[in-house]
């Protein structure tokens, strides 16, 4: 029997704190299982084949919809704390004890947020094209919030939005396109406006610094990798500096002629960098 991949692993769901959680699952059967979060307004389908299934070749890899996104129930709410409250309540519900964790964007909001309050669910953390609490939103691109709140995202949006103008950004980022639209049967559906209205909430009030700036990142202690693009119009690539400089334990790891979406188009090396962090003897960590 194939195995199931990106494009055939099943949608399931799971109970927890009122949810009903969607979630996939496919890959290896032995290893700390990688929880992937995702970005404003993303579901499962967002993410690139080439990613998660390069991903699931060494370990279990789980996508699935935080509250009130896309196939899981309830409200999407207006913190990125709760987010985190939820994906926490989500790996409880599927009796995972430790996972690996990887955000993306808006999911590596939440990531930050669930391992500053549930830190025993996590082993090691991947941050991708994300930004700390009160991080640096100036250089970000004036036109960013009207494309990002198009109803139908289209691929020109994705584009402007996750790849640079050069040709082979472009090139790259059309590439992926192609790839995320794969799976064509079992797919989620779109985001709802409340997800849309609630997240953007969520970001601008983290966008906000609480006490100390940057402080809680001192304090996160699991090995993490930060990856962006170098020129990251949506969530300016400086956050990335700022995190690998606050986060004890961080790596930092920065692709060139990219941008927000640099995961998607190095899908390959991205893939090899996330790999050889995850596997890392912890003796070195």
């Amino acid at each position: 029997m194939t195995p199931p991949t990106h494009a055939t692993a099943p949608t399931r769901f799971v109970e927890a704190d009122g949810i009903r959680f969607a979630y996939r699952r496919f890959g290896a059967d032995v290893g700390t299982p990688l929880v992937l979060l995702q970005h404003f307004r993303g579901g499962m389908d967002n993410w690139d084949p080439m990613v998660t299934d390069g991903l699931a070749a060494g370990r279990p890899v789980i996508l699935f919809d935080n509250a009130g996104v896309a196939a899981s129930t309830g409200e999407t709410p207006e913190t990125i704390e709760a987010m985190g409250d939820g994906a926490a309540a989500f790996i409880r519900g599927l009796g995972l004890g430790v996972v690996d964790l990887l955000g993306f964007s808006i999911g590596g909001c939440a990531a930050q947020a669930l391992v500053l309050r549930h830190g025993e669910l996590v082993r090691r953390l991947v941050l991708v094209g994300t930004i700390p609490r009160g991080g640096e939103l100036q250089d970000r691109h004036p036109d960013v919030s009207t494309v990002a709140g198009h109803p139908e995202p289209t691929m020109d949006d994705f584009l402007f939005l996750f790849f640079e103008p050069s040709e082979n950004s472009q090139q790259a980022g059309r590439a992926f396109w192609d790839r995320r639209h794969q799976r064509t049967i079992d797919v989620d559906p779109p985001s709802s406006v409340q997800t849309a209205v609630a997240q953007r909430a969520a970001l601008t009030e983290w966008a906000q610094p609480r006490g100390e700036r940057f402080a809680d990142l001192r304090t996160i202690s699991q090995p993490t990798l930060v990856v962006n693009g170098n020129h990251d119009i949506m969530l300016p690539t400086i956050n990335s500096y700022i995190l690998s400089q606050h986060i004890p334990k961080a790596e930092l790891v920065i692709y060139p002629d990219s941008g927000h979406g640099s995961l998607f188009q190095y899908p390959t090396l991205f893939v090899h960098h996330v790999s050889r962090f995850l596997d890392a003897d912890p003796t070195f960590s």
